[in-house]
């Protein structure tokens, strides 16, 4: 993400846009527990007091930029999965979005994972990761019709293309002498995890007895 600095000192219109955008420089410079407060303000060009009409502490700022990044998000995924009616490819395409969104918005991924924000106090957080099982649960539903294992299979898709967008930001790929440590690799990698995966369920899903209650005879 390309972030504008403003000069120290000068005038914002946009208060809370210029704030946003300073603290999103520093989580990409230093992470999301890098900085303060102030500095957010420094490095907006305000004084040390502005950010309090909108933020009341450097907590809220990053749970307002988290929020934003779960509305990318479900743009990015709402997207993906619109390119095919097919369950299974639905999954890879999101599969494969997660991995790009990871790389293309660091700092927004960041402050989602790792910024240690209390979602009891945010409640937009909890509603922004809502919207995303919204899409995606019911995806997963018509490969495995019980909710339970709907969810399961959710999770799994999702746990495997955050461990390797992370794999492919750490370079770990290609520090272990494998192959295909590039964005578009990664991402198809994503892709064919979340259709193994999706047809392991499919494979479980046929092999597994239906329990059926006995009436009476």
């Amino acid at each position: 993400m390309t972030v504008k600095r403003r000069p120290t000192g000068q005038h914002h219109g946009d208060l809370r846009n210029a704030l946003e955008e300073a603290a999103l420089a520093l989580v990409s410079e230093r992470g999301p527990h890098g900085f303060t407060l102030a500095e957010a303000c420094r490095r907006a060009g305000v004084s040390v007091s502005a950010p309090y009409k909108h933020f009341a502490d450097r907590d809220a700022l990053l749970a307002s930029l988290a929020a934003q990044g779960f509305r990318e998000q479900h743009r990015r995924f709402t997207a993906a999965v619109a390119t095919s009616e097919d369950p299974t490819e639905q999954l890879a395409a999101f599969a494969a979005a997660y991995v790009r969104y990871a790389a293309e918005e660091r700092a927004l991924f960041d402050i989602t994972f790792s910024a240690g924000l209390d979602r009891a106090h945010y409640p937009e957080l909890a509603a922004g990761g809502a919207a995303l099982f919204d899409i995606l649960l019911p995806i997963t539903g018509r490969i495995a019709p019980d909710r339970a294992d709907a969810f399961d299979l959710l999770v799994r898709v999702a746990s495997a293309a955050h461990g390797l967008a992370l794999f492919l930001r750490q370079g770990i790929l290609g520090a272990f002498g494998g192959e295909g440590d590039s964005l578009a690799e990664t991402e198809e990698r994503a892709a064919r995890t979340a259709r193994a995966l999706a047809g392991q369920q499919r494979e479980t899903a046929a092999t597994t007895p239906v329990t059926r209650p006995h009436g009476p005879r």
